[in-house]
C-alpha cells in the first residue's frame, strides 16, 4: 500500500506544527514504529522551519508559500519540502557547517542525522530550495497486515 499527500502552506510559523501533526497521524494510522515517526517529524519540522525562515523574497517579488509532500511507499518514507525563495547558494541562504553548540543553523545537520538519505539543492531552472529525505520504516507489532511486511 502507498500513501502520499501534499500541502501548500503559508510561510508562517504556525504552519510547521500543522505539517508535523499530519505526518504523525499518517504514520500512526499506517502502523509505523513511534520512534521512526518521531525522527521523521523532527526532520520535517526542521525542513519546514527553514522554508518559513529562508524561503522568502525572490528577485521577482515575495513568496508567501512553500510545499510539503510525503510518500509512504512500501518500506520507505520520503519527504520533500520546497520553497520558491532564492535557493541555496543565494545571498543570505548559504548553509555553512555549524557546530552543535551554535544557537542557529543546526536544522540541516539534524535532518542528516535523523534520515537515512538526504538531498539538499535548488529547484532546476527556477528559484527555490528543495530539501528531500528518506527513511526506512519500521512497523509496530500491531501494524495493519497490509503495511507490515
Amino acid at each position: 500500500m502507498s500513501i502520499w499527500w501534499s500541502l501548500h502552506l503559508r510561510r508562517e510559523a504556525a504552519s510547521v506544527p500543522l505539517a508535523r501533526r499530519l505526518l504523525l497521524g499518517t504514520m500512526e494510522s499506517a502502523g509505523v514504529d513511534p520512534d521512526v515517526s518521531y525522527d521523521l517529524s523532527v526532520a520535517l519540522s526542521e525542513a519546514c522551519a527553514n522554508a518559513v525562515e529562508h524561503g522568502g523574497t525572490t528577485l521577482t517579488g515575495s513568496c508567501e508559500a512553500y510545499r510539503v509532500t510525503a510518500y509512504l511507499d512500501g518500506e520507505t518514507c520520503r519527504i520533500e519540502v520546497a520553497d520558491s525563495g532564492p535557493g541555496f547558494g543565494a545571498v543570505g541562504r548559504d548553509e555553512p557547517a555549524v557546530s552543535m553548540e551554535a544557537e542557529n543553523g543546526r536544522g540541516l545537520y539534524l535532518i542528516q542525522e535523523l534520515a537515512d538519505h538526504v538531498r539538499i539543492g535548488n529547484k532546476p531552472g527556477r528559484p527555490g530550495a528543495v530539501v528531500s529525505f528518506d527513511k526506512i520504516l519500521k512497523w509496530r507489532e500491531d501494524a495493519p497486515p497490509l503495511m507490515a511486511v
